[in-house]
């Protein structure tokens, strides 16, 4: 991407940040940034979906033929039972792991705010891991999570879980009012998220039964609080890590997209889509960003800085 449109983009973006007018979405990718190599699995390293797929096979010496995560994980669930599963994931994603820039980046964003408490800060998660969390601990910053709950009596909810450790499970999500701390960050996980302290609250929308139980269930506006629904509706998404490859996002989006009623547009911050992402980006109002996700967070960051003067282009 040429440098000066990259400035531009940043400069537009800033504003709409610091309003808390964009939504960042974060993908398996989001992980890959600041690495260097490829995947050490017990090295801090938190792998992307397909990485996580090809350490799966090794662990447990399955097919070079298998490999998407999604099957992958459905064949160990139905040989061995989700236990099994869990217990390895678990494990991989428990590490003393550090939050990379991306994550610093979006743990800043509330101390560079400029919107009153009454306009929701909202991140939405694929990953399973606590990455992003911990940034915003070593930011000193308040954040509510809400992850899916993807098994047991409770599933098809949400968890809420505070920056203080204190939890609960949302019955009634279209009742709930998450705006009760407006100084607090939201963090939505919709495949659900690994609990360090107690792993029987671990959730992983990951097999291929996983999916289609979810998105019978995927409805945002049974799904989510009123005011997760609102903010996704009204907001400009930020997609980072994410690939249009992943349908079973695309499914859930569908209906908020569908459900604009002004043009807002999104950007997703991805190297070499191919036609077909390009057409699916297209026909959603989302521009692609042809440029390294570490590159986009070293243009973007410096706009976000209180004090700094951007004017000129790099």
């Amino acid at each position: 991407m040429d440098p000066n449109q990259l400035h531009n983009h940043c400069g537009l973006l800033a504003g709409r940040i610091r309003e808390r007018k964009v939504v960042p979405l974060l993908g398996a990718g989001a992980n890959l940034c600041d690495r260097f190599g490829p995947y050490a699995p017990g090295h801090r390293d938190l792998p992307s979906g397909a990485e996580l797929a090809d350490y799966l096979k090794y662990v447990y010496s399955l097919s070079d033929g298998m490999d998407d995560l999604v099957r992958v994980a459905q064949y160990l669930d139905g040989k061995l039972g989700a236990a099994p599963l869990y217990e390895q994931l678990h494990d991989m994603f428990a590490i003393d792991t550090t939050p990379n820039r991306l994550h610093a980046l979006l743990a800043s964003l509330p101390a560079v705010a400029t919107a009153d408490d009454d306009e929701l800060q909202l991140i939405v998660t694929t990953n399973y891991d606590d990455a992003l969390e911990r940034a915003f601990r070593e930011a000193g910053a308040p954040f509510d999570v809400y992850s899916y709950i993807s098994d047991g009596e409770r599933r098809g909810k949400l968890r809420r879980t505070t920056s203080d450790g204190e939890t609960e499970v949302i019955v009634r999500a279209n009742e709930y009012d998450a705006r009760a701390d407006g100084a607090r960050t939201v963090i939505l996980k919709i495949h659900g998220a690994i609990d360090r302290q107690d792993p029987d609250r671990d959730s992983f929308v990951i097999t291929e039964d996983d999916y289609i139980d979810y998105l019978t269930r995927a409805d945002p506006s049974s799904l989510l609080p009123p005011a997760i629904v609102d903010k996704l509706r009204r907001s400009h998404i930020l997609f980072l890590g994410y690939s249009m490859r992943d349908w079973n996002l695309r499914a859930i989006f569908h209906r908020l997209w569908q459900e604009r009623r002004r043009g807002v547009r999104s950007w997703a911050i991805q190297r070499g889509a191919d036609e077909l992402e390009s057409f699916l980006w297209a026909t959603r109002g989302v521009d692609i960003l042809d440029v390294r996700l570490c590159d986009y967070v070293d243009a973007l960051e410096p706009h976000l800085l209180p004090g700094e003067d951007h004017r000129e282009a790099a």
